[in-house]
């Protein structure tokens, strides 16, 4: 893992602040939340498959469908009930709305730094809950189907910096154990907030907040970077 030496730690204990040139963002529970709609559509799974109660994946966020599912069903049946359980989450948004502070944060970093989004979901999932939301698609979406291993596996996140382009240090923002893992393997300080896990569960992350009102973006320090902080 790279070393992350450019992370400052202010006078202030309840606050945490680095320069950043670009930012990589979790979708569920890290910018939408759509936790309640994600666990009805997994218990319509388990009744598709007759999969009992004790097969509902818990955490739920942070890992890509597929990979839950191989747990669950033999390997020739994946592909199919990948794609129907997609098409399902794709068109069943009813309840998806934006985690509280991210309109306002990604509007604040519109045009200051690069920024993207690295999801386990599939392009279709991810576009749909975006809008649902009210909240932009960026241009760079790193998804299901552009990774071979999803989180906790680094390459979601690798892949996010290779297309970010950012000329300096990339901040994460997660909300799940896999997407830290994932981030820091990467070599990239992760900030966590606490919309489906507990603080406990978050201790490997650089800093946990509530949600994203918990984050300012100031002005550039430099033409290429911004500085973020984050109030514990």
């Amino acid at each position: 893992m790279a070393a992350r030496t450019h992370l400052d730690r202010l006078a202030n204990p309840e606050t945490w602040s680095t320069t950043l040139a670009g930012i990589l963002f979790d979708l569920d529970g890290t910018l939408v939340d759509s936790t309640a709609v994600v666990e009805r559509q997994w218990w319509t799974f388990l009744d598709w498959y007759g999969l009992p109660a004790e097969a509902f994946p818990e955490p739920l966020h942070g890992k890509r469908a597929e990979d839950h599912i191989r747990g669950l069903l033999p390997d020739d049946q994946v592909a199919d009930a990948v794609a129907r359980l997609s098409a399902l989450e794709a068109t069943d948004i009813a309840g998806v709305t934006a985690v509280p502070g991210a309109a306002t944060l990604l509007d604040a970093v519109a045009g200051v730094v690069p920024w993207g989004i690295v999801t386990s979901g599939t392009y279709e999932v991810a576009t749909a809950r975006l809008a649902a939301a009210g909240l932009p698609t960026p241009g760079v979406l790193v998804t299901a189907e552009d990774v071979r291993a999803g989180k906790p596996d680094p390459e979601p996140y690798l892949i996010g910096l290779e297309r970010l382009g950012a000329a300096g240090p990339v901040v994460v923002f997660e909300d799940a154990p896999a997407g830290i893992r994932s981030g820091r393997e990467a070599g990239c300080p992760v900030v966590a907030v606490t919309t489906s896990h507990p603080a406990a569960d978050l201790a490997e992350a650089d800093v946990v907040v509530p949600d994203l009102t918990a984050i300012a973006l100031t002005a550039p320090a430099r033409d290429d970077s911004a500085v973020l902080t984050a109030a514990r």
